[in-house]
């Protein structure tokens, strides 16, 4: 799977070319032997914010009740420039495409510091049947919150 998007050139622009930016102070802790950010750390950073994606949409509340949910199917990484401590990076992430039995979430990290992007990433979210395990597809109330939130998608 390739990215969709270029990196944005300002903080600007990548505002927006995002509809949710988690904004992640980086922790001295997350830094490895060799000064800077453990790769480890950009996939729970994109954790976090395909979760605050899912409560932009409204969905916190739905996750916990609802049968059906999102999985993570699939997840990559791209580095583009090491980060250190301290710094900010703003993790933006959309949905860049919807299939039938899911869609594809791109991030992206821009570092306060380097005033560039520093990491690219993309993931697939498959939605499924917790009672069936079964793929389930996207529509109704998923989608509509989807494209209330990136009508750009429709």
């Amino acid at each position: 799977m390739m990215m969709k998007a270029n990196p944005a050139e300002t903080l600007e622009q990548f505002k927006q070319d995002f509809p949710v930016i988690l904004p992640i102070r980086v922790a001295w802790g997350e830094m490895d032997a060799f000064q800077h950010v453990n790769n480890v750390s950009y996939i729970r950073y994109f954790e976090s914010a395909r979760i605050a994606y899912m409560e932009a949409m409204g969905m916190e509340a739905n996750i916990k009740t609802s049968p059906v949910g999102p999985i993570l199917g699939d997840i990559y990484c791209r580095y583009r420039r090491p980060v250190t401590y301290p710094d900010t990076l703003h993790v933006g992430t959309k949905i860049s495409e919807i299939n039938e039995f899911g869609f594809v979430m791109e991030y992206q990290a821009f570092s306060e510091k380097q005033n560039t992007v520093a990491t690219l990433g993309h993931c697939k979210i498959v939605m499924i049947d917790y009672r069936s395990n079964q793929k389930v597809a996207v529509e109704g109330e998923m989608l509509d919150k989807i494209l209330t939130l990136q009508p750009d998608l429709g």
